[in-house]
């Protein structure tokens, strides 16, 4: 294991950055650097990625991200509505359904899907390596790791056992469950409370086993054995089965018995199995994200249960969070002590997301009969004796703490909706008209914009959009075309939002007189 330690002294680190892992986190972590034109390395012990499927949905600001990569067309093909989750009693009558929110969606993509991973982890790395600064080398593996107050020195192994050595002025681990970078650098995982073996199957499924499936997405709330059946692209399905203490994890692997499993539900002669596997669910979170020059992102910080199908999400939003704060500490915009508020914030929201994960596994795996009767009538009662729908957005909770303006707002922390907008060729999403940069969006049916404070403007290189209204002499108006960012607005009781770059809401101006002070007080903090 490589440990982490002090390197000779060198010029000027070649590369910006240094990204240890070519998974989706580390792919996305690559596009978004190397297309604000940052010099960046990428390496990756594995060659080509994996062929099997291990996470199988994600959410709209993921495609959000997608999006601003420019890499929507190319997934798409790959994704499916992830639609309504029946949760079944212990007499397999429905006592809960959880969905995704109705129209208009307020990001502009379905809330909540399904996808096949690896084509859309293929579309992310072919997009990273075609960015002219960005330079990958896999099949090499990572042997140790130094750093001093300038840089980052790693040293890699190539499959000919030739090493070399690289320089970078940060680095980020995107490595995996079982980190080398984390383990390097020797930072603990504090251990949220739940460890559960579990066998996940995916399997092909033909037209005469899909006719004997559920129709929807079912978390089986059943004592004897919860599991989880997930409703993939085209013929793809997932079960999630739960494992008794005395069977043995990696014998319930072996075809013969994942098709005692799944007998229940289908034969051979119904479907090929695409991969099973015996995972242990854990809820675990780094008790830190970075050290020094070196932090760490995605399942290398974090590992949650999969009930909301959030993992891979996850990942994506650390790097996205931390992406354009190293873009502004490396350009000289913000000081090094942002990259503190990575860590912060991200390690809270996974904190608040896995304890209600764990909230919702306590449901779907009660093991005691009589509390699992009570557990039923009481979600029914909930409803009015039907079952209750949730939404799957409601669970993921907003930013808490970090760079988020000193004035309290039910938008502070929370992502900034992406509203359909005219536009002279058809409407556009509204990311794609003024950027993904820093932006103030002002409500202009209810406000003007009043001068801004120049110094401030001037350092975040700030984009400004004025969203309904009449035309006006100081920035240009935009028209929604469903009224989302209007209803926001009145929602949140404000006239205008300070939008950060990874279009979570810096703060909210309840009035015009407000948007100045706002401004200023984030250029305070990014003295």
């Amino acid at each position: 294991m490589p440990r982490s330690t002090e390197p000779a002294s060198y010029d000027v680190a070649p590369y910006d950055v240094a990204i240890v892992g070519f998974g989706p986190s580390g792919a996305v972590a690559a596009g978004l650097l190397g297309a604000a034109g940052l010099r960046v390395f990428v390496s990756d012990r594995l060659t080509s990625v994996y062929d099997n499927p291990r996470a199988i949905a994600l959410d709209h600001e993921i495609m959000r991200v997608f999006q601003q990569l420019g890499v929507v067309a190319q997934v798409e093909p790959w994704v499916a509505p992830f639609g309504v989750s029946e949760y079944r009693g212990v007499d397999g009558q429905p006592i809960k359904r959880v969905d995704m929110v109705p129209p208009p969606y307020p990001l502009g993509y379905l809330p909540t899907l399904v996808f096949t991973q690896p084509p859309v982890e293929t579309v992310l790395r072919e997009h990273a390596a075609r960015l002219p600064t960005v330079e990958l080398a896999l099949g090499a593996e990572l042997v140790g790791l130094a750093q001093d107050a300038d840089q980052v020195v790693l040293t890699l192994r190539g499959a000919d056992g030739a090493a070399r050595a690289v320089r970078a002025r940060y680095a980020i681990g995107c490595d995996g469950a079982s980190s080398t970078v984390r383990q390097a650098l020797g930072l603990a995982l504090d251990d949220l409370g739940f460890d559960e073996p579990w066998l996940v199957v995916d399997l092909r499924v033909n037209d005469r086993g899909l006719a004997k499936l559920p129709d929807v997405s079912v978390q089986f709330c059943e004592p004897e054995r919860p599991c989880t059946y997930v409703i993939g692209p085209r013929d793809h399905r997932r079960f999630e089965i739960s494992l008794r203490p005395d069977e043995d994890p990696r014998a319930v692997v072996e075809p013969a018995a994942t098709w005692r499993l799944l007998a229940r539900w289908l034969t051979p002669d119904d479907a090929t199995l695409w991969r099973q596997a015996s995972y242990r669910f854990h809820a675990l979170v780094a008790a830190e994200w970075r050290r020094g020059r070196v932090l760490i992102a995605g399942d290398a910080a974090h590992q949650q249960p999969p009930f909301i199908g959030q993992g891979m999400c996850q990942g994506i939003r650390d790097v996205v969070n931390l992406a354009w704060k190293l873009r502004a500490v490396l350009d000289g915009s913000a000081p090094p002590a942002l990259l503190d508020s990575y860590g912060a914030e991200r390690a809270l929201h996974v904190r608040r997301l896995t304890a209600r994960l764990k909230e919702l596994g306590a449901v779907i795996c009660e093991r005691d009969p009589a509390a699992a009767r009570r557990r039923d009538a009481a979600l029914l009662a909930e409803g009015g004796g039907r079952p209750r729908t949730t939404f799957r957005q409601d669970i993921v909770p907003p930013l808490e703490t970090g760079l988020l303006a000193p004035q309290p707002s039910s938008a502070r922390g929370s992502l900034f909706p992406q509203p359909w907008v005219r536009q002279p060729g058809g409407a556009q999403r509204l990311d794609d008209v003024i950027g993904c940069g820093w932006r103030l969006v002002v409500d202009g049916t209810v406000a003007g914009l009043p001068p801004l404070p120049a110094a401030p403007a001037r350092r975040l290189g700030l984009r400004v959009a004025i969203v309904g209204g009449a035309g006006r002499a100081e920035a240009p108006v935009l028209a929604e075309t469903e009224g989302v960012l209007a209803a926001w607005f009145r929602r949140h009781a404000g006239v205008a939002a300070l939008v950060r770059p990874d279009h979570y809401v810096f703060g909210l101006a309840a009035t015009p007189a407000e948007i100045a002070p706002l401004l200023d007080s984030l250029d305070r903090m990014l003295e």
